[in-house]
């Protein structure tokens, strides 16, 4: 029998507007489905240089209340669950330093690095299919750039790049990021969220070349609404492709 999850870091709350649920709710559930550690992920706000204003992640002047909420709640069930407060983010060389400068006096206790776009997310979204190996490389260089300024924690959804040319440029590609994340002791994540909704990703290909190279993972649920915490069968289909893929599963990281 696989035994319940120990440690979640990737949580999403309202505030992303794609997602749902009171950040207490997803709490609840946490300690429901016996996870120990919970830590929230919301999508990192960016200060951009234009007036632009993002659908898809945390304002600015959210992230005072988010920071309040959680802070609140980790008092409130310090006896039941371990709280941690962090964001998800893309690594954007160009605006990465005002995004820094704008986190530097908030409580934060890790980041997860997703990388949904390369340069601004008015930009092709990197889980768009393309036979392009311009965009592969591109992505995977991103990646590499963005962890080794150690800013995050752990790579989410390593295999959210959406290639569906030659497997051996797609090897070639993720082959040169499994090596980097096994010489950097860096998970990858084996993502729930996308197993429970059919999506390109966790994808098999990748996981085989993460086997090859020896690399750890991690299981992420991705939670966009409270129960995706308590789904156990999607986080036991996810054990198992780690288990298939010899990939050696990490528990907890903080």
């Amino acid at each position: 029998m696989i035994p319940d999850m120990k440690a979640n870091y990737h949580t999403h709350t309202f505030r992303c507007k794609h997602a749902d649920g009171e950040d207490k709710e997803y709490v609840e559930a946490a300690i429901k489905a016996g996870i120990k550690t919970l830590g929230f992920s919301d999508h990192c706000p960016w200060i951009y240089d234009d007036d632009f204003v993002s659908k898809i992640r945390m304002l600015p002047d959210e992230v005072d209340d988010y920071c309040r909420s959680l802070e609140m709640l980790r008092e409130e069930y310090k006896k039941d669950i371990r709280i941690l407060i962090g964001f998800e983010a893309e690594y954007l060389p160009a605006l990465v330093e005002k995004q820094d400068a704008f986190l530097k006096d908030y409580p934060i206790d890790y980041m997860i690095l997703g990388q949904h776009f390369l340069e601004h997310e008015l930009f092709p979204y990197t889980g768009t299919e393309t036979q392009d190996e311009s965009v592969l490389k591109k992505y995977v260089d991103t990646v590499i750039e963005g962890l080794d300024s150690g800013r995050y924690l752990y790579l989410a959804h390593p295999d959210l790049i959406n290639y569906q040319g030659s497997l051996e440029i797609y090897a070639k590609h993720m082959l040169r990021l499994c090596h980097y994340l096994k010489e950097h002791n860096i998970p990858i994540e084996i993502n729930m969220l996308g197993k429970y909704q059919g999506r390109h990703y966790p994808r098999t290909e990748f996981l085989a070349l993460a086997g090859q190279v020896g690399n750890s993972a991690i299981i992420g649920v991705d939670a966009h609404t409270p129960r995706h915490l308590q789904n156990h069968h999607v986080y036991e289909l996810c054990v198992e492709l780690a288990q298939k893929y010899h990939l050696k599963l990490v528990d907890e990281m903080i």
